[in-house]
């Protein structure tokens, strides 16, 4: 059975070494090597070896040691040494330790003494105590503070145990002295530690008695002043009062660490706004003034807490959280836009988009390494307060329209999508937009950009200007045509790739020559062609053809799009252009345009040829061009628009509703009470006091100070871990934290004998670990224990925790062991629906490398049942819009998310199709950048998805 210790020692030997290499070390001389030797003796000894033989060697000729580092080591020793027998008596053998340590604490070195009132701390015999006591309360008056702090600390350790209130009866009168008396701040500090824990009624007198001096005390006393009002007020919430006027003298401490426990107590005490609103000033002052970023992290998750139950004050200090967007810590940066996004309102959102908007243009004149990822955020923010209150989108859309051909794909395709909401929902803007997007176009690198920029061309270039215009601009992008040319030998070689600094080369010819070893080689002859200068695109130097370069790479989706967008363009011309000419000569070079990019696809110039779904993507547009129907022209230059619209209106609802979930902001019943501020006797209350007693009333006629109704709860969440006939009972209550699992297990003799060294035996399957030693306790007849069990929690994954309850009986010699049942810790309880953009969805998704793809396999034979059957056995948010899964196709495909307590993201496809015979078929993947998540989530929907168990 593992004993409870207080000293852990790394310690790497594989072997150990022998016992009496050890003692013959010991015995000699040599300081070093008696050193080396004691480290071995206590690194043996704390891995459970056994050096009975090692004691009398050690009193002999390591006692008497001045050396420090020795004495040192001897009081590792004896810390960890069984200073008892079985029975619990102490060994006659510990004499000899008395007098050494009585020696040491009155040994005229200062350190010696020190050290060895620190190891008296961590003494549990009584026996061996009670004589050192004099020596002990000696020194509670030694000039030198070290002494005098450990010696106190001595004091309050011997005063807590088991009859120390016996062997120091006046201990606590004898503290208070001492801490009218000390100057030291460590010791008036541990002083006030002593009356705190051992004597709470001296404590808070002596504290209420110099209210006025609190300001100038110490750090460290301060802490444990703050330590001492949050225990006295929660068990007195009545008096809290009188201590609210303490926290708040102490919040202009020149301390950092003191300002921030003293806006946690006063959040914790009070829900006054006026305590509130102190609280979080404190916090901006603390998230301004620290520099190092896992403190502003901190401080910024309390701000969080704070937005979530007030906030109307967190309104008002919302500039002063921004000012963190200043650190170069993109968690620090992101953490604060999401708080600052939560507490927008109508009067502060001028505020807040100037702010952003100054932040963009800093990103675009200094060069720094994560400055893409940090635009792509403040595009992001900037989009959200654009759609919250669009009157906010004229003075941002055109700024971040420069960053359509930003260097970072993930931030211009923000803004482009950003782009396209405003452009709908605001009219006014469109006319400028249009133009603003047709003069930047030729900025445009990415492709997935340039499709979604050229959807808005085809959608909303409506007059005869702006349709002319973006025919104009997607020719000038596609360069001349053809895309490549053939020579004679019927080399393939692409005129567009010349630069205007460096000449193209087209191969003409190829001849065999001698090379100097005499083998043979061919030689070309290249014929070098001049490029044309660079062409003028609306009084802009323009590099030709950031299309033509695209679709050059392969990228014959987005040719599809370049032809869809000709086609929307051309059949607009139509009815806005009343000259015919004009309108056949645009389709003959919109046909010329999508037949060269067939050819180009059909070729052999590039790797790849062109993908079917381009194809007859291309060869519908082709066709259209030449018969055009009315309804057919009704699809295309309508429907697509209004299915957009329709999208952003669904988009709006869910956001909408989200919102208002999210808020459940209870308003006020017929029958509520209504508190009359001004009414309040205010009894010489302060206006802080009063605001509390408001709340309090408030809360209290609301039913808020009444019990938790939980009971039927948490009767569910028992599990049984014994049987009914076995001689121990035993069920355990299980609470998940974010990062450890409490089991509260209750334990039942049910004999009617005594069980005697009774432990709780635990062990854990998975990333969980025990944190706790186990315990013996002993057990009368028929009676029961409170055991606690603490399991730290390292990853999102299923673990199980089984065990064993052992114990003893005077009748039964050996010992006896109850298996309990195992305890399956599920994933369920660590992940919680999420929501993710789209585009952060698609880029996790490329990027994970854990994928479980898991087999559909379920009596529910519909596919919209199965998916919300899968939503909740899972527990996670459905990104796929329910717009989107309307109608009945026999095919269903949604995008599922959540994340773990631990920053964890969990992304789960699901893809089924009905087939002939009524049932479901297809797969559920699962991607994480971690095993146990995929794994873990994969299990349980094999478990779960059939539906029916």
């Amino acid at each position: 059975m593992e004993k409870s210790c207080t000293l852990l020692v790394h310690f790497d030997r594989g072997t150990p070494a022998l016992a009496n290499e050890i003692k013959e070390a010991l015995e000699g001389n040599d300081v070093p090597a008696k050193v080396d030797a004691m480290k071995k003796a206590v690194m043996l000894l704390l891995n459970g070896e056994t050096l009975p033989q090692l004691f009398i060697t050690i009193v002999r000729y390591v006692l008497p040691s001045e050396d420090h580092t020795i004495q040192k080591l001897l009081l590792l020793y004896l810390e960890i040494i069984d200073k008892t027998d079985t029975k619990g008596r102490v060994l006659p053998e510990m004499i000899l330790i008395c007098q050494n340590l009585r020696n040491n604490l009155q040994s005229p070195n200062e350190y010696i003494r020190g050290v060895t009132l620190r190891f008296l701390c961590r003494l549990n015999e009584t026996e061996i105590i009670e004589p050192l006591i004099p020596s002990v309360l000696a020194n509670l008056e030694h000039r030198h503070p070290f002494i005098r702090r450990n010696a106190i600390l001595a004091v309050m350790s011997i005063y807590k145990l088991p009859h120390g209130e016996q062997l120091l009866v006046d201990a606590p009168e004898m503290i208070e002295k001492v801490l009218s008396s000390e100057q030291d701040p460590s010791a008036k500090r541990n002083a006030f530690l002593m009356l705190f824990n051992c004597a709470q009624d001296r404590a808070v007198n002596y504290l209420l008695t110099r209210v006025d001096s609190i300001p100038e005390w110490g750090e460290l006393l301060q802490m444990v002043v703050l330590e001492l009002i949050r225990k006295v007020c929660r068990t007195n919430r009545g008096e809290k009062g009188k201590y609210i006027k303490i926290i708040i003298s102490l919040l202009n401490a020149p301390s950092a660490a003191v300002i921030y426990e003293c806006a946690g107590t006063l959040v914790s005490l009070s829900s006054a706004p006026t305590a509130i609103r102190a609280a979080a000033n404190t916090y901006c002052q603390l998230l301004l003034s620290q520099s190092d970023n896992n403190v502003k992290l901190i401080v910024l998750d309390r701000l969080n807490e704070l937005k979530s139950s007030h906030r109307e004050i967190m309104v008002d200090v919302i500039m002063d959280v921004l000012r963190a967007i200043s650190s170069s810590s993109l968690d620090i940066r992101r953490k604060t836009l999401d708080i600052a996004l939560e507490l927008i309102t109508p009067r502060n959102i001028d505020e807040v988009v100037l702010t952003l908007k100054k932040e963009v243009v800093k990103t675009q004149s200094t060069e720094i390494e994560k400055n893409g990822e940090y635009r792509q955020m403040l595009v992001q923010a900037i989009h959200t307060c654009a759609i919250k209150f669009p009157e906010v989108a004229g003075t941002v859309v055109h700024l971040l329209m420069d960053f359509l051909g930003d260097s970072n794909v993930a931030s211009a395709i923000d803004v482009v999508v950003f782009v396209r909401e405003i452009i709908e929902t605001n009219p006014k803007l469109r006319v400028s937009i249009i133009t603003r997007l047709l003069d930047t176009f030729y900025q445009i690198r990415a492709a997935r950009v340039c499709s979604c920029a050229l959807w808005i061309i085809a959608e909303y270039c409506l007059s005869l200007s702006e349709v002319e215009s973006g025919i104009a601009t997607i020719k000038q992008s596609l360069g001349d045509l053809p895309f490549y040319t053939v020579t004679e030998e019927g080399e393939a070689s692409d005129a567009s790739k010349r630069s205007p600094q460096v000449n193209s080369i087209t191969i003409s010819s190829k001849r065999p020559a001698i090379l100097a070893d005499g083998t043979y080689a061919t030689q070309s002859a290249a014929s070098e062609t001049a490029l044309s200068s660079p062409t003028l695109v609306q009084g802009t130097l323009a590099s030709p053809g950031n299309l033509r370069s695209l679709i050059l790479t392969g990228d014959f989706f987005l040719g599809a799009v370049v032809a869809c967008t000709l086609t929307k363009l051309v059949l607009r011309l139509e009815e806005v252009q009343p000259s015919k000419i004009e309108v056949n000569k645009s389709t003959t070079q919109a046909l010329l345009i999508m037949v060269s990019i067939l050819q180009l696809g059909q070729s052999s110039v590039l790797p790849h040829p062109i993908d079917n779904d381009s194809y007859d993507r291309i060869v519908l547009c082709i066709r259209l061009l030449c018969n055009t129907g009315d309804e057919v022209r009704k699809i295309w230059l309508q429907s697509c628009r209004q299915s957009f619209v329709k999208m952003l209106a669904d988009k709006q609802f869910r956001e909408t509703e989200e919102s208002k979930a999210k808020a459940q902001v209870s308003h006020a019943q017929p029958d509520d009470l209504i508190d009359f501020y001004h009414l309040k006797s205010r009894k010489g209350m302060s206006q802080l006091e009063l605001e509390d007693e408001v709340q309090d009333d408030l809360k209290r006629a609301t039913g808020e100070f009444t019990k938790d109704s939980d009971d039927a709860n948490k009767l569910n969440r028992i599990l049984q871990l014994t049987g009914f006939s076995d001689p121990v009972y035993a069920e355990a209550y299980v609470t998940v934290h974010h990062y450890d699992i409490v089991l509260d297990v209750t334990v039942i003799n049910r004999t009617k004998e005594t069980l005697q060294n009774l432990c709780l035996e635990l062990a854990t399957m998975g990333d969980l670990k025990l944190v706790e030693r186990p315990q013996n306790y002993t057990l009368a007849p028929e009676s029961s224990k409170q055991i606690k069990a603490n399991i730290k929690v390292s990853s999102t994954e299923t673990g199980v925790i089984f065990g064993n309850i052992v114990y003893e009986t005077s009748n039964v010699l050996e010992r006896t062991v109850v298996v309990l049942n195992d305890i399956h810790i599920d994933i369920m309880d660590y992940i919680s629906p999420g929501t993710c953009a789209d585009v952060a969805f698609r880029t996790m998704w490329a990027e994970f490398e854990w994928e479980n793809k898991v087999a559909v396999n379920t009596v529910i034979q519909n596919e919209k049942d199965f998916l919300n059957h899968i939503i909740k056995s899972t527990n996670m948010k459905c990104l796929t819009a329910p717009s989107a899964l309307d109608g009945e196709c026999g095919f269903l495909a949604a995008n599922l998310y959540a994340k773990s307590v631990f920053g964890e993201d969990a992304l789960v496809n699901v893809s089924v199709e009905k087939q002939a015979d009524g049932k479901l078929s297809g797969y559920i993947r699962i991607r994480s950048k971690t095993q146990g998540i995929a794994l873990s989530l994969g299990d349980k929907i094999t478990l779960k998805q059939k539906g029916g168990s």
